[in-house]
């Protein structure tokens, strides 16, 4: 439950080994939560120092993007363990390779129900737990990969689609209960996941993406992006016609 005077006291983390994840759980924890759960595969182990310096208890729990059946499980064990979630930041994923899944159907299958499939079970069952606390919030990682899919990634660009149109389905689905969805669409954000891609203009790191979404979480925001500049970029990027986007997507 968040305190007095509304900050957030319990976050929840799926993905727990994701750098930007822990970025925006630290940033959290700055702002005064409290109590933390990290949830991977095999569990996660916090970063050294990091958040219990700043004063927050660490739990760690199971979670399997690719076992949709445990995904309640996951989020009541949570539960079980800081009580009501305040923010669940949702930050699990693969990004691949393209040309290894043109190679490789079967992987590509697998990594696109990781980046949306696994979503939308652990999306739905975290819904009905902020549904039933009557507050909270869910912070979707999306993509700008995915507001307009781009031939040199269109696997993971597509998955990405599908989970940023669920998440807002999922906001609207949520509205006037008290708990909401945040859609955080970043750019280019250099990590160990994205260390064999090009680098992007405009990129961000993980802390000004972080930085956004605590921005967004005390405004109301709906979406935000990082950096800001891409809002408008792709709005543009929409309208473009087919043949020259082919060109830049090469």
């Amino acid at each position: 439950m968040r305190d007095s005077v509304g900050r957030v006291r319990t976050v929840l983390l799926l993905g727990g080994r994701s750098e930007i994840g822990l970025a925006i759980v630290e940033r959290l924890v700055r702002d005064g939560a409290r109590e933390v759960v990290l949830a991977a595969r095999g569990g996660a182990e916090p970063p050294p120092g990091a958040l219990t310096e700043l004063g927050a208890s660490v739990h760690s729990v199971e979670f399997d993007a690719g076992d949709p059946d445990a995904h309640t499980g996951t989020v009541a064990e949570a539960v079980g363990l800081v009580g009501d979630l305040d923010v669940v930041v949702d930050a699990f994923g693969v990004l691949g390779d393209q040309a290894a899944y043109e190679a490789d159907p079967a992987s590509a299958a697998r990594a696109a129900a990781v980046n949306y499939t696994g979503h939308v079970s652990a999306g739905l069952a975290v819904a009905a737990r902020l549904r039933e606390q009557g507050h909270g919030a869910l912070v979707v990682l999306s993509s700008v990969a995915g507001v307009r899919v781009r031939r040199f990634n269109y696997v993971y660009g597509s998955a990405k689609a599908g989970l940023d149109g669920f998440a807002q389905g999922l906001a609207d689905s949520l509205h006037g209960s008290g708990a909401r969805v945040l859609v955080v669409r970043p750019g280019y954000v250099p990590t160990r996941m994205s260390a064999h891609v090009a680098p992007a203009p405009f990129p961000a790191t993980p802390g000004q993406v972080a930085e956004a979404v605590a921005s967004g979480l005390r405004s109301g925001a709906t979406t935000v992006w990082a950096p800001r500049v891409l809002r408008p970029l792709f709005t543009g990027m929409r309208l473009m016609p087919r043949a020259l986007w082919r060109r830049l997507g090469r």
